[in-house]
């Protein structure tokens, strides 16, 4: 396992590491996806129009919903997210509370 370098005044666990590159990944992911989305729909477009149709506006628009599920999945419900790591905490409450009452 490789030692990865932690701002010192805060350090990471290493789990902590993880996650953070895992969700840094992820939007990174997200990022090349929206990237390649720009520079092939700008290329259709111009095909299109070279042709005088607007048959762009298709692929554009079934790849759009793509790239945006994409992106809530990158920024929202990513594992590490707000939401999912509130609940999260809170089925730990339960379970450690759980055990102290047996």
């Amino acid at each position: 396992m490789t030692d990865y370098p932690t701002h010192p005044t805060h350090p990471l666990t290493a789990e902590e590491e993880r996650l953070a590159r895992r969700r840094a990944n992820s939007k990174m992911g997200w990022y090349i996806h929206a990237t390649v989305f720009v520079l092939v729909n700008a290329g259709l477009a111009l095909l299109s129009g070279l042709h005088g149709k607007s048959w762009a506006i298709f692929p554009a628009f079934g790849w759009g919903i793509g790239l945006l599920v994409h992106g809530f999945v990158a920024f929202v419900s990513s594992p590490g997210a707000v939401l999912r790591e509130s609940l999260v905490q809170k089925e730990r409450d339960r379970i450690a509370s759980a055990k102290a009452h047996r």
